[in-house]
């Protein structure tokens, strides 16, 4: 670990204690992880509002190249990062170069949008004693921005938050997971190796709520940024004030089969497994809840199980794992827990539902009441429930059936159908033909109901991190 010991032993100099960082699928400890003062919390804030002068100054152009070379730098460490990513999560490490390929995406993205983000004209003249003017509005960075951070994805979830916000010119501190903290600390190498200005980006280690509290109530912070749980975030937006927030906050991610795609089972089989399982389901819109036209649905599970049980459960570092350890014993109890609440409410086991070593093999259950744990909160692990529908409308019924709303799929041939669910699903994102696991990074990003309050997609996130202003010039003076 000597990569990111620089960094971490000048937060450990002046931070009071640590708490050991432990690698999820050994428990293990790895190192020793400052666990920051409110004093350095503060400090760091206070850095930030002087990078900031520095940053706002900055060109797009200027803005724009540095975000070009953090792309470029992380592309060319792919395997360092996809490595440290493994390591500090437990992601197999398949699942942790497509994050790192993501990342690189998503600097890509910021690098490309800084050079676009431009308002617009306004004629002044279709209002009464409104001609000799001309006017427009402009965008500009709001200053200091607070993220909070989740441990499922330590680099591209980062990369989401910070990318944006330096491609506008505002600076960033980062809070990352207590879990996973690595990725943020050696993307701070990078930044440092390409320029960009000092303290522009920081990450502070340590406790989430008593740091994040002083990022939230600060006043010098303009936004905060959290990627988590339901209940935080809404402790967060209650606490914000008038402050800019954006909050990602997970879901219980339904699809939809319909009869007509028939023919296409083992493909929608295949990619509703991945849906379901990659990285043990720790994934905010991980495929949760299927439901399937009853006509098919012996077919669709049958090859669902075969396909579950293909599933190798092992090292995480291996290139052919597919599952490996949840993030730490207290996911394994509850998901556990929810699995045998499933049962005993009457849903029917169909693979699974046992521990593994620490993990869990990856569950199938079906024909789950949906006022079981299983189906109407966020599982956050390896578990898919299998639910056989008589008719369309019953389904729609189901998945708008949630307290969250971010993303939902169907699988259908007929159009009407597909537009109707469209229009009706309760949710940010539909995505038709495809899984709702499915996220580009320039795509918009946000959720409804439990499952969040803003956007993010680079392009989406830069608006929700600048003020704009209006500019009117009359020259009829």
């Amino acid at each position: 670990m000597q990569v990111y010991c620089r960094y971490l032993n000048d937060l450990m100099t002046s931070a009071r204690q640590t708490y050991p960082l432990l690698n999820p699928h050994t428990r293990e400890k790895i190192l020793d992880i400052p666990d920051c003062s409110n004093e350095q919390m503060l400090q760091a804030i206070e850095r930030s509002k002087y990078a900031y002068k520095e940053m706002r100054a900055l060109s797009s152009e200027k803005r724009s190249q540095i975000l070009d070379k953090i792309s470029e730098r992380i592309a060319e460490l792919r395997e360092e990062f996809a490595r440290v990513i493994t390591l500090e999560s437990g992601k197999p490490i398949r699942y942790s170069r497509g994050e790192v390929d993501r990342t690189i995406q998503t600097f890509k993205f910021s690098a490309i949008e800084a050079r676009k983000l431009e308002g617009e004209s306004i004629r002044l003249d279709a209002a009464a004693n409104g001609a000799g003017r001309d006017a427009y509005t402009i965008f500009q960075p709001i200053g200091v921005v607070g993220a909070i951070t989740p441990f499922n994805f330590p680099l591209n979830l980062v990369a989401h938050k910070v990318g944006p916000a330096l491609a506008v010119g505002n600076t960033i501190i980062v809070k990352p997971a207590e879990k996973a903290p690595l990725s943020a600390v050696k993307l701070l190498e990078v930044m440092n190796e390409v320029g960009l200005p000092p303290y522009a980006y920081q990450v502070i280690t340590g406790d989430g709520p008593r740091l994040g509290a002083i990022l939230i109530d600060h006043p010098d912070v303009a936004k905060i940024s959290f990627t988590g749980s339901p209940k935080v975030g809404k402790q967060i937006k209650s606490r914000a004030g008038l402050k800019k927030v954006t909050l990602e906050l997970g879901n219980n991610s339904a699809i939809y089969v319909d009869k007509s795609v028939e023919e296409k089972i083992a493909e929608i089989v295949k990619k509703a497994v991945e849906g379901a399982f990659s990285y043990n389901g720790q994934v905010c819109i991980s495929t949760q809840r299927i439901y399937v036209d009853k006509r098919i649905s012996k077919q669709f599970i049958r090859i669902f199980k075969e396909a579950t049980e293909l599933l190798q459960y092992g090292n995480p570092f291996d290139d052919d794992t597919n599952l490996s350890a949840l993030i730490d014993e207290n996911a394994q109890r509850r998901i556990i827990s929810w699995v045998h609440e499933a049962i005993g409410g009457g849903a029917t086991l169909i693979s699974g539902g046992e521990l593994l070593q620490y993990g869990m093999k990856p569950t199938i259950l079906l024909n789950v009441p949906a006022s079981m744990k299983v189906s109407c909160e966020e599982v956050f692990g390896p578990v898919v429930i299998i639910n056989e529908v008589e008719t369309a409308e019953e389904a729609l019924v189901e998945m708008n059936n949630s307290d969250y709303g971010l993303n939902a799929g169907l699988f259908t041939y007929v159009l009407p159908q597909a537009l109707r669910f469209a229009h009706e699903l309760e949710v940010g994102q539909v995505l038709v033909n495809d899984i709702p696991t499915l996220r580009f990074d320039h795509m918009p990003y946000g959720g409804i109901k439990s499952s969040g309050y803003g956007y993010e997609g680079i392009k989406y996130a830069m608006r929700e991190m600048v003020n704009m202003k209006f500019i009117s010039l009359n020259y009829d003076f």
